[in-house]
């Protein structure tokens, strides 16, 4: 580095700053002991409140650098994937609310354009930061304004699609773009592919490298510079600011968790902490109950490969947290990590499919989005049987709405030949685990939540559940509670409570949202005067099929009504899983009140319901009296 930064415990320099133009007063040695407080107030901010922390500790310098040459927010500043925002927070007048980082009312753990000015691009998912600058230096010069444009992008974030379509876009516009590329060998996991290998090339060669990846595409490439030398970076970015011509790209070196020991020796556990003791890097334990449902997915999966030399398993650099790590330990040779890039995971998995393999390919919900195209175009129209396992199904908690897992119902299971189960607990995840692995007949997903199971014990192997058929789980006679996935747990609390007011209750698991259980859907509707479907996704899902497939088979007549409960149409802040599920009204106490609008005690509602069968007018007047109480 060219200056020894400190890590002072006081913030005398770092309690001046309001803005960023506090920073355009000082010089450069007050900069670099500025860099080591806002170092250690990101610790101690992290170490109360959990969150992305090496990913913040690596860019310190760099942010530091960034708002005393650059001019935000008249020059734009986009954070791609933006998990390293955090010191960019504090340095731009949010310092005084940092605690309340992920938590419900509180400050997003990303940037958000709605919190601040200084946040000029909303991001959670990766690889967006060049298609955006783009799109705003083309609208500066369309405008005749002036201003820079900077992205921040990792060196994991690069290797996705989109950012080399932006890169060829960019590089052919010709626009002033600056390009910062942050290489720190990690994303979440550590960096794969022929891009890390490209990087670390560049590294050994320095700029002797001819003919790089970077200026094939038409950039001007600097670096690699070290990404801590506060020095250089501010003589760098200066020289950048008063460039002219077309985009450049700076190649910074830096190290994820940069200034804290554990997070350096640790790199990709440190990624996303829980609270934890700063002086030993000892985080907080949550005492689980159950295994997490990732675990119980991933020990299924090994089960189901160490039978059959056909499965194989894919993420999206997200080994950990999908538990293709646990997989990769017994079956190296049939564990893929293909960097970040989805698109490219779906239609690996439909080559390897298509010859014959059993791919699973195992991706949260939130980033299988990215890849429709491919899931349509590449596997359903050739009804090949790629397996999905889609983790993170439903609300996740601080990481907020760009990571809720609320839409893949919806698009899957509107798919011609799609098989679509959810999971109600871990018991039935492993099921589903040896189901998709015995399914050849097209592409099939299951879904599971985010966190530890409900404690049921696990069976010693998975069962082979009859495609499309649902369970009932506890018989009543009036009100049917039919839950799709793991808000079954809610509806049995439901029934109770509604039995304690003189209803009986039947609550059935659905278990697959494609094909549907049309048998127990006849049989629900024809037998109770009260249906309710609960599911944790959004509208256009799991309580729309069922809609569409009575309202064909003109069973929507009357003698039952009919509510589905979804997610709302909206997207939920960070709160506590618990906390959103009470804002998403898909809590037990919400599923009782939306059953008690269509039926009364069961005293009663026998004689309703033949009255109603014999075509008189009661349900009508029934479900009046039910809704005034």
């Amino acid at each position: 580095m060219g200056l020894s930064c400190a890590n002072d415990v006081a913030t005398p320099l770092l309690d001046q700053v309001k803005s960023p133009d506090d920073l355009k007063r000082m010089d450069r040695n007050a900069l670099c002991r500025l860099a080591g407080e806002l170092r250690d107030e990101t610790l101690r901010i992290v170490s109360e409140t959990g969150g992305h922390l090496g990913s913040s500790l690596g860019v310190i310098e760099l942010t530091v650098a960034l708002h005393t040459i650059f001019d935000a927010p008249k020059d734009t500043i986009i954070w791609d994937v933006s998990h390293q925002c955090y010191p960019h927070k504090i340095l731009t007048g949010r310092r005084e609310r940092m605690r309340s980082l992920r938590k419900k009312n509180g400050l997003s753990g990303f940037t958000r354009r709605l919190e601040s000015a200084f946040d000029p691009f909303g991001a959670a998912h990766s690889s967006t930061s060049i298609s955006a600058g783009l799109g705003f230096a083309t609208a500066r010069d369309l405008k005749g304004e002036d201003g820079h444009v900077v992205c921040i992008i990792g060196d994991g974030a690069m290797s996705a699609g989109m950012a080399f379509e932006a890169m060829n876009n960019a590089g052919m516009s010709n626009r002033p773009l600056i390009v910062i590329l942050n290489d720190n060998d990690m994303s979440i996991s550590p960096s794969t592919g022929a891009l890390t290998n490209h990087l670390a090339e560049i590294r050994k060669g320095a700029e002797a490298v001819a003919g790089n990846l970077f200026s094939n595409f038409g950039f001007d490439y600097r670096g690699p510079l070290d990404g801590h030398d506060l020095d250089a970076l501010l003589a760098v970015l200066g020289e950048l600011k008063s460039r002219t011509g077309g985009p450049v790209l700076l190649h910074v070196r830096t190290r994820k968790g940069a200034g804290y020991g554990p997070a350096e020796q640790a790199a990709d556990k440190y990624h996303g902490v829980n609270p934890f003791e700063v002086t030993t890097g000892i985080q907080q334990k949550i005492q689980a109950k159950a295994p997490s449902y990732t675990k119980v997915f991933a020990d299924a999966l090994i089960a189901e490969a160490k039978v059959d030399n056909r499965i194989v398993a894919i993420t999206a650099a997200m080994a950990s947290g999908t538990g293709v790590d646990r997989f990769a330990a017994t079956f190296p040779e049939r564990a893929f990590d293909v960097g970040i890039a989805e698109q490219h995971a779906v239609t690996f998995a439909a080559g390897l499919a298509a010859s014959g393999m059993k791919p699973f390919c195992a991706i949260y919900s939130t980033f299988l989005q990215r890849a429709f195209d491919q899931i349509v175009h590449d596997v359903a129209l050739q009804q090949l049987p790629v397996r999905f396992a889609i983790d993170r199904a439903g609300l996740v908690g601080a990481d907020g709405p760009t990571h809720a897992g609320a839409f893949d119902i919806l698009y899957l299971a509107n798919l011609p030949g799609f098989t679509v189960m959810a999971a109600s607990d871990e018991a039935e995840l492993v099921h589903m685990v040896a189901t998709a692995a015995a399914h050849d007949q097209g592409p099939i997903a299951f879904r599971f939540p985010r966190g530890e199971g409900t404690g049921t014990p696990l069976p010693a192997q998975g069962e082979l559940l009859p495609i499309g058929k649902g369970r009932i789980v506890e018989q009543g006679s009036q009100i049917a509670l039919l839950s799709f996935g793991t808000r079954l747990g809610e509806c049995l609390k439901a029934r109770r409570l509604l039995a304690l007011e003189g209803y009986s209750v039947t609550v059935a698991d659905a278990r697959f949202a494609k094909p549907l259980d049309t048998a127990l859907l006849a049989d629900l509707v024809e037998n109770h005067v009260m249906l309710v479907t609960v599911e944790e996704g959004s509208t256009g899902g799991f309580g729309a099929l069922v809609l569409h497939h009575l309202a064909n088979r003109g069973m929507l007549d009357g003698r039952c009504a009919i509510r589905t409960l979804t997610l709302p149409d909206t997207f939920i802040a960070q709160a506590s899983p618990e906390d959103m599920y009470e804002e998403a009204k898909l809590t037990a106490r919400h599923i009782a009140a939306a059953a008690r609008t269509g039926a009364i005690p069961v005293r009663t509602s026998a004689d309703l319901r033949r009255s109603a069968r014999a075509g008189q007018q009661e349900l009508p007047a029934r479900l009046h009296r039910a809704e005034d109480r």
